[in-house]
């Protein structure tokens, strides 16, 4: 025969003060870990945007440095792009610099897409250009060097999102030289 403690005894209490502080325990614990959970995907698809954004970033410049124009080069970016939606999330620069006698010039620019940046390489052909030392060091006279450059308007999708405003930048930036 099972024993059961009586409603008024201190065994009945006790039991009623543990199940309530279990369940204090779970709230706080499950809380905590829906929010890094929240976290996890949205920093691991901002980690795979960044990614992809490398890739498409490297083929942009390819593209150019094998002769295809800039605007189908970065035409073709922003079609690679499937789940980003580029076009409408996103801006695509592919820049030309050639060292004319020892000052880097932009040549050509192409701008693509519907997220209003500027680039970090500089606008506007005949100007000056600002590449890192390690590609103008490499740039001979007379050579030319081909950057494409990916702005990604990142959206979070967890209700996380506020949080990570901190945390995390709203615009995503890859950059490659070819």
């Amino acid at each position: 025969m099972k024993h059961s403690p009586r409603s008024g005894s201190a065994c009945a209490r006790i039991a009623t003060a543990e199940s309530g502080q279990a369940a204090m325990e779970f709230a706080l614990i499950a809380t905590l870990m829906l929010v890094i959970f929240s976290m996890v995907i949205d920093f691991g698809r901002a980690i795979h945007d960044v990614q992809v954004m490398a890739g498409l970033s490297r083929q942009g410049s390819n593209l150019a440095s094998r002769g295809t124009s800039l605007s189908d080069s970065a035409a073709a970016v922003i079609a690679g792009d499937s789940a980003m939606n580029l076009n409408s999330n996103g801006e695509v620069i592919i820049t030309s610099v050639t060292n004319i006698n020892r000052i880097l010039t932009i040549t050509d620019q192409v701008s693509q897409g519907n997220v209003s940046a500027a680039s970090k390489v500089g606008k506007g052909v005949g100007n000056r250009a600002t590449v890192p030392a390690s590609a103008a060091a490499m740039l001979q006279p007379g050579q030319t060097i081909y950057i494409t450059e990916i702005f990604y308007s990142y959206q979070p999708i967890t209700p996380i999102k506020n949080l990570l405003k901190s945390a995390m930048p709203s615009t995503l930036y890859q950059v490659a030289y070819f």
